[in-house]
């Protein structure tokens, strides 16, 4: 709810505080007082788009602060949230527009974009007008109404539930069908890379081992001679003989030298042991060293043949055992290919007929509440003198979407048999005026977040005509805050609070200002409204009986 507006320097009001109620509130004065400018400084303040030249004639900057109320669970909060902005109880939007027209804004004096203050406005405010493009003559928002007066939120989450659903099934198939169709596109090669990889079969280390062996058979012929000479000195002829034939004579002589000789033989015994050991890694290594050599051409075959794939593929001579199964896995991806897409095929065609059915269910639901609604407002119409006129809401295919697959579109014929069209393009001011009224009172609900403005819907229209809009217009307020600006007696002696716009010129300047009526100042201005500039007792007495009806 609207609180209070503060403006400053804004066209031609100099300073002007209004603090507002609940229930109606009407704004009167003569045409030209500067009544639209509150519209305009509550619109600037909101972040609406309007007039590009706002500032007071002479002034450094205008600016307009507006102080909302905000319940627990106003639509708000969220926004306030979303956008790391300070939130509680009260809201206060400040903007400040400089004369070489910079706009700054602050939410709860924190900075904040006009995209920001307009995602507010959304929740705070309604606009009612002839020229509204923003609320009930904007086809935009017309599904969402409907949808709104059918109470058609479960059936809205239903479809939206099954519309993101069958976009991951589209999503899946999609991702299946380039996956197969990159395998299909290299089969030839993973089929013959993978018959030549099963056919040489590397291993794991096999890259080191047969380069190893490799080595050692280009050089066993320069070391194979040494090799055997060294073993034919320790053999019997060499070390091995002489050492033990001084074994044996030390120990023909040892029980005579009194235990010297212990120590030595033993030693001799364990040299011995080593020898041997000595003898047997060298008669190993002269087997290894004794190759034929058509072995070292096949070792020399497969090692080039390892490397020469390694390099094919890109990969270490080591890894093409694991890269040979990677290759069998997409492969693999291929013969399941097939299956896969018949699945993902199977999954969209589910997706895609739980979506149809939802859609058709919201779509039922829509098309019982527009005849509802077009009942409800056709009985809205009769009391504001327009029951020949026809309300319809027409619903037709649209493209299927998050919110179901029809577009809703609010129709009239002023006449019955005349062709119906859009709101704006066949209703005369004052018809527009009783059809947005007519139809804001059937879509209203309980919905009193928001403060409703209404600017000067009463147009064209007087006499019983004018109280039924008067009639309407506060049983909108019930519970809730609307603003009227009005030329009309009889939404005026509606209002629960009335202000008067009135325009005065103080040193040369025309200069706009609102005063609050008391009960008092509220005859004389609704008299001043029914007989004009004179003000007679008989206008008195029509405004007393209007205020009393």
């Amino acid at each position: 709810m609207l609180r209070a507006l503060d403006i400053r320097d804004m066209l031609i009001i100099d300073r002007l505080e209004l603090t507002f109620q609940p229930g109606l509130n009407a704004l009167t004065g003569e045409t030209g007082a500067g009544k639209s400018i509150l519209l305009d400084s509550l619109g600037f303040v909101l972040g609406w788009r309007g007039r590009a030249e706002l500032v007071r004639q002479g002034a450094a900057q205008g600016e307009v602060v507006a102080e909302f109320e905000l319940p627990e669970g106003h639509p708000a909060h969220a926004i306030l949230a979303e956008a790391g902005l300070p939130g509680g109880s009260e809201l206060i939007l400040r903007r400040v527009n400089t004369a070489e027209g910079r706009k700054t804004a602050w939410v709860n004096d924190r900075r904040c974009s006009g995209e920001v203050l307009r995602a507010l406005s959304e929740t705070l405010v309604e606009l009612h007008g002839q020229h509204d493009d923003r609320g009930l003559l904007n086809p935009r928002g017309h599904r969402g109404m409907l949808d709104a007066y059918a109470g058609a939120e479960p059936q809205l989450a239903t479809v939206r539930t099954a519309w993101a659903e069958m976009a991951r099934a589209r999503k899946a198939l999609a991702e299946t069908e380039a996956a197969v169709a990159t395998v299909r596109s290299e089969e030839e090669f993973l089929r013959h890379s993978v018959a030549e990889l099963d056919k040489l079969d590397p291993q794991p280390g096999e890259d080191a081992e047969l380069d190893a062996r490799r080595r050692m058979m280009q050089g066993a012929e320069r070391i194979r001679d040494d090799v055997a000479r060294a073993f034919a000195l320790l053999g019997g002829d060499g070390a091995e003989g002489a050492m033990a034939d001084a074994v044996r004579w030390l120990e023909g002589v040892a029980d005579r030298a009194e235990g010297q000789l212990d120590e030595p033989i033993a030693a001799l015994g364990r040299a011995l042991i080593e020898l041997g050991e000595a003898q047997d890694g060298v008669t190993a290594c002269l087997e290894a060293l004794d190759f034929n050599p058509a072995e070292l051409e096949q070792t020399e075959e497969r090692l080039f043949a390892i490397r020469a794939l390694a390099r094919k593929h890109e990969v270490a001579p080591d890894d093409l055992s694991g890269f040979a199964d990677t290759l069998r896995a997409r492969l693999g991806q291929l013969e399941a290919g097939d299956a896969d897409l018949a699945d993902r095929r199977a999954a969209v065609q589910a997706a895609q007929a739980a979506y149809d059915a939802a859609a058709e269910a919201l779509s039922a639901l829509r098309r019982e509440a527009a005849g509802r609604l077009d009942a409800a407002v056709m009985a809205e119409l009769a009391p504001l003198k327009m029951e020949r006129a026809v309300f319809q809401t027409q619903i037709t295919p649209a493209a299927p979407g998050p919110e179901g697959q029809d577009a809703v579109a609010f129709t009239v014929a002023t006449n019955p048999g005349a062709p119906s069209g859009p709101l704006n393009k066949i209703a005369s001011g004052g018809e527009l005026s009783r059809f947005l009224l007519a139809l804001k009172v059937c879509l209203s609900g309980d919905d009193s977040t928001r403060t409703m403005i209404f600017d000067e819907i009463d147009r064209g229209v007087g006499g019983a005509t004018a109280d039924a809009v008067g009639r309407r217009l506060a049983a909108l307020a019930q519970g809730g805050q609307v603003l009227v600006v009005t030329h009309s007696p009889q939404v005026a002696a509606r209002a629960a609070h009335h202000w008067r716009v009135q325009k005065h010129v103080t040193d040369g300047q025309s200069l706009s200002t609102v005063l609050p009526l008391s009960e008092p100042d509220r005859i004389d201005e609704i008299a001043r409204m029914v007989s004009g500039d004179v003000i007679t007792d008989e206008a008195r007495a029509a405004a007393r009986s209007l205020l009393q009806a």
